[in-house]
């Protein structure tokens, strides 16, 4: 999309005892939220889950951070980025607001100006409000941050993902623009970009390759400042950090490069784990850890073989995660692909070293927040996301989740109740041989009658199942609530990149 975009430019459970701190605990002033947001970090990629030291990248701050809150485990997102991040922000599933596949500069995909955000629920609570990173919803003016209650943005053009400081260099590479500099590529390429409040979407400098390398480093230390500068003025923050731990191409710093002993993808794991250790360090300077909620969660499953070209020294380490025991990739609606890790941490609220084996959504995070807001949600649209408090405290062991749905583009996918998973379409690879590709790149194929998993006796889902008139019932039912939220609240069209023809 982006030599489009260029061209155009040319031419024109086990859940310990419910703590009793929230109960006993004198009032205290509204807790600061931080939100670490991994970019496709697999479910078997952390130490906690089984990950780190034993698959050769020590996380040494990740499993600090694991002991000192609550460790979920059936922690659900949606099939790709830019859908699992619209659910986080907005509460509702991404075909709610036209975001159910991966935004692509040139499409008509970015978030409608009348969405309400987890930016804005924060900033009319009185809140500080800052995005350092990948926002991924859009590069239109009602789509960027700022209009959706962010007082601070810088990262990523709106619109794109990390892999698009490699744009440059392949144009470069393969002289896709003919008798064009190298410099007028640049400058007409993927920029850094930032926002003041709702104010015009600023160019800082050229998201370049070495600029990829060194960018966390670059966004951590504007979220340390942000914290700083608004704990110094005694007001409530919010920040979101969607750092790029994660996603291909992992370029790591100078200062983690080499340190894994998996290549790149267990270097950038590393030094994203590092990143993670500098926040905590940071609220503890500042006397604030015992009033902050602090969040670490991947926003997918990791990527499949599709990205093992980025291993840049060809040296048999494929820049990919894990993802544990369960089947699939970054793209699809397995359980590989929409279950991953999350990490909450509240203290005296939140008892330490627990876990939780409790359904849990990426929109669940909305409502949670506006309950311990006190604040009240819109009510002229469907909220997908329920409200989770009684799994944080340890008050619930099951939640009040019971199903979740799974949609790629227009179609609904796949179906979760409790821990069976429903298909209503297939997930085929695509090519022969070793470009047999599944994830972003696989086909969905529909089917007559649906495909069924046991997720808890299956995992890796190898085996089919046939008589699940009793599963089915709940499962249809669910999906029944959904169609009659639609007629309620219309759904926009649906995110599309291959078919044209839709009116």
């Amino acid at each position: 999309m982006f030599l489009q975009r260029l061209l155009i430019g040319f031419v024109s459970i086990s859940v310990a005892a419910p703590t009793v701190f929230a109960q006993t605990a004198p009032a205290q002033k509204k807790p600061n939220v931080v939100f670490i947001l991994a970019d496709n970090v697999g479910y078997g990629d952390m130490g906690p889950y089984g990950g780190g030291e034993l698959r050769g990248a020590p996380t040494p701050r990740t499993d600090e951070l694991a002991k000192s809150g609550l460790k979920l485990t059936q922690y659900l997102v949606e099939p790709a980025c830019t859908p699992s991040r619209a659910a986080l922000m907005t509460g509702q599933y991404s075909i709610r607001n036209g975001l159910s596949l991966v935004a692509e500069a040139g499409t008509p995909s970015t978030l409608p100006g009348k969405a309400y955000t987890m930016g804005q629920l924060f900033k009319d609570a009185g809140y500080a409000t800052a995005i350092f990173g990948k926002w991924h919803l859009g590069a239109s003016p009602q789509s960027l941050p700022g209009a959706h209650g962010f007082d601070q943005y810088y990262g990523l053009p709106p619109d794109v993902s990390w892999d698009s400081a490699t744009y440059v260099a392949q144009a470069i590479q393969t002289h896709s623009y003919v008798n064009v500099p190298d410099k007028v590529l640049y400058e007409k390429g993927p920029w850094i970009t930032q926002q003041k409040g709702n104010g015009p979407l600023q160019r800082v400098k050229p998201f370049t390759m070495e600029v990829r390398a060194e960018i966390d480093n670059e966004l951590t230390e504007k979220s340390i400042a942000f914290m700083k500068q608004e704990n110094a003025a005694g007001k409530p923050f919010f920040l979101y950090l969607p750092f790029s731990m994660g996603h291909s191409p992992n370029l790591s710093s100078k200062q983690f490069a080499g340190k894994s002993r998996i290549g790149q993808y267990g270097d950038k794991l590393m030094e994203g784990d590092y990143h993670v250790g500098q926040i905590m360090d940071a609220l503890k300077e500042m006397n604030i850890e015992d009033n902050t909620i602090l969040v670490f969660a991947s926003d997918n499953g990791s990527t499949g073989q599709y990205m093992m070209t980025y291993d840049r020294l060809g040296l048999g380490a494929p820049d990919m995660g894990s993802n544990g025991p369960f089947r699939g990739d970054l793209g699809e609606a397995t359980e590989g692909a929409v279950r991953t890790f999350c990490f909450i941490r509240w203290p005296g609220h939140i008892a330490p070293n627990t876990s939780s084996y409790a359904m849990f959504s990426i929109m669940d995070f909305m409502p949670t927040f506006a309950a311990i807001l006190g604040a009240e949600l819109p009510t002229d649209r469907a909220i997908d996301g329920v409200n989770q408090l009684g799994v944080l405290t340890g008050k619930s062991k099951t939640g009040d989740r019971e199903h979740l749905m799974s949609f790629i583009g227009a179609d609904l996918v796949a179906v979760r109740w409790k821990q069976w998973r429903m298909y209503f379409r297939d997930m085929n690879r695509t090519g022969t041989g070793q470009q047999m590709l599944g994830g972003i790149a696989a086909n969905s194929v529909p089917m007559y009658y649906p495909k069924v998993y046991n997720i808890e006796m299956d995992p890796h889902e190898d085996l089919q199942l046939v008589n699940y008139e009793s599963i089915s019932v709940n499962a249809f039912k669910a999906i029944q609530e959904y169609l009659a939220s639609v007629k309620k609240f219309p759904n926009p069209p649906p995110a599309n990149l291959t078919n044209f023809n839709q009116r």
